[in-house]
């Protein structure tokens, strides 16, 4: 192994632990804050205005994600992770994946809350909503 190898490895190797501390460390100290069971677990600033198409992702959040992932997406402690998070964020997690964590359910890896089951009942013109208005909270709270 020449120099070069070992001075790349060394590099990505910090990369990967920077990494770990955005993506992985962050979370795990909000969703383990002392509150109240069912507490938002993050603040939200809420968009000034909503396209019709947020308006209705926003009902369609409410009946389907808001029991678990909170009230404009900020998250329940002890029940579902805040939405309105970087670990979210378009380029980490793009819209697919919100569409195939509704058809699929997604196996916890970011946050202490367990596994996620699949959510029945919505077609993906309805997850395209919800997707809609969960970006749009982002955008609103500097997640780009």
């Amino acid at each position: 192994m020449n120099m070069r190898s070992l001075i790349a490895g060394a590099g990505l190797a910090a990369l990967m632990i920077a990494g770990w501390a955005i993506f992985v460390r962050e979370p795990a100290q909000i969703a383990t804050t002392q509150q109240e069971p069912g507490q938002a677990l993050v603040e939200v600033a809420l968009p000034v205005n909503l396209t019709d198409k947020e308006q209705i992702g926003a009902r369609a959040f409410d009946a389907k994600c808001a029991d678990c992932h909170g009230e404009n997406a900020a998250g329940r402690d002890g029940m579902g992770p805040p939405l309105v998070h970087i670990i979210y964020e378009p380029n980490h997690h793009g819209d697919h994946a919100f569409h195939l964590a509704v058809m699929n359910g997604v196996r916890g890896h970011h946050w202490p809350f367990g596994n996620m089951p699949a959510v029945d009942g919505l077609t993906n013109g309805d997850v395209d909503t919800i997707v809609a208005y969960v970006r749009a909270l982002q955008r609103a709270n500097g997640i780009n």
